[in-house]
């Protein structure tokens, strides 16, 4: 079943790859979205949108919360939304 959810990762994210993470495990796994960096005053956040297969984005948070071995990961915000169809990659955001 076809899904979408808005991710938004917080931690020590910014400038160990993570992007990078999120994008070939999306990518390996079929997803279509995009991710990128995100600063909120003093917060570093990584921000992703993902479509595809319920189970397969399920998977892709999973990696999310392990994130590259230089990061932090401190918290993790994920929102359902309704599924768009609107994307036939996953691309790398930059601010």
């Amino acid at each position: 079943m076809n899904a979408r959810y808005h991710i938004l990762i917080s931690g020590d994210v910014h400038g160990v790859f993570f992007r990078a993470f999120v994008q070939e495990h999306a990518q390996d796994l079929d997803l279509k979205g995009w991710v990128k960096n995100k600063r909120d005053k003093d917060v570093k956040q990584v921000e992703a949108v993902v479509e595809g297969d319920e189970d397969k984005i399920k998977e892709l948070i999973e990696h999310c919360r392990q994130g590259p071995p230089s990061s932090t990961v401190e918290k993790i915000e994920i929102k359902k939304q309704e599924y768009t169809g609107e994307f036939t990659t996953f691309s790398f955001e930059y601010l």
